[in-house]
């Protein structure tokens, strides 16, 4: 394969793939066979009703949550596994922990250090993780908290900060690992609704710059607008996929009609 064919592999492949994913928590099933791709530099919506196994999902990308059959990879490499043969063999800890550095979650609630400064949130895991010294963490992380607009708040802690503004040092926080991937697990649903415009611009911000993003969202606009695709499950399995603007407009299955009607 020459190297022009292999960089065009590369770029087609999928950044996320999930075949016939299954996760359960003792007799409950709450992913019955999840298949979807995520392309590189998509934007990547789930929605649906609380339990539908949206968040559940989300984690197992990154093996905070171990899925129970299927197969679910990252840019190409099996998440949690290393194949041999044709059976797969679990990761070590410190294994997973290696390749979850290159992706970033933002969760509902920021998890922000309560004690460190929200620059010190930001450097923290690239200078105890990826052993960057303190000095050029600093450099980067003051580049990241302008980039989420809140450079004049590098020193304040996160009690000095409005709940919008932690989220975005959470944001800043995640970018600081350089990720290949985001993860963005409902990431307004916490804030008052006068601050959810302001984490939305940031990741605007990100969808511009062609960062891959899988959003769990109840922002339906955002999802309209910024999205690439966008997926409605329910009950532990994918109803509908398709574009944003098609799903949202034109859904063509009654579960997705009935959902739509109480949230648009």
């Amino acid at each position: 394969m020459s190297d022009l064919t292999k960089a065009t592999a590369d770029s087609a492949a999928p950044m996320v793939k999930a075949e016939g994913v299954h996760k359960s928590y003792g007799l409950i099933e709450v992913l019955k066979g999840i298949n979807l791709e995520v392309r590189k530099g998509e934007v990547f919506c789930l929605v649906g009703p609380s339990g539908s196994g949206k968040s559940t999902f989300l984690r197992c990308i990154n093996h905070l949550e171990k899925i129970n059959a299927g197969r679910l990879s990252v840019d190409g490499e099996l998440v949690g596994y290393r194949e041999k043969g044709d059976r797969l063999y679990e990761l070590r800890d410190r294994e997973v922990s290696l390749k979850r550095r290159d992706i970033g979650m933002v969760f509902q609630h920021f998890n922000l250090f309560p004690h460190m400064t929200a620059l010190d949130n930001v450097i923290e895991a690239p200078v105890q993780v990826r052993g960057e010294s303190k000095s050029a963490a600093k450099e980067r992380g003051m580049q990241l908290m302008e980039r989420v607009g809140l450079a004049d708040k590098a020193r304040n802690y996160p009690s000095q900060l409005s709940g919008g503004q932690q989220q975005r040092v959470a944001i800043a926080r995640a970018l600081a690992m350089q990720p290949k991937l985001m993860l963005f697990d409902e990431p307004t649903s916490a804030l008052d609704p006068e601050l959810v415009g302001e984490v939305l611009d940031v990741m605007r911000g990100l969808a511009e710059e062609g960062m891959t993003m899988i959003v769990v969202t109840h922002e339906m606009g955002f999802a309209r607008e910024v999205g690439d695709a966008l997926v409605f499950m329910d009950d532990g399995v994918v109803v509908e996929s398709g574009s944003p603007r098609d799903v949202l407009t034109n859904p063509q299955e009654e579960r997705t009609r009935a959902f739509l009607s109480k949230v648009l």
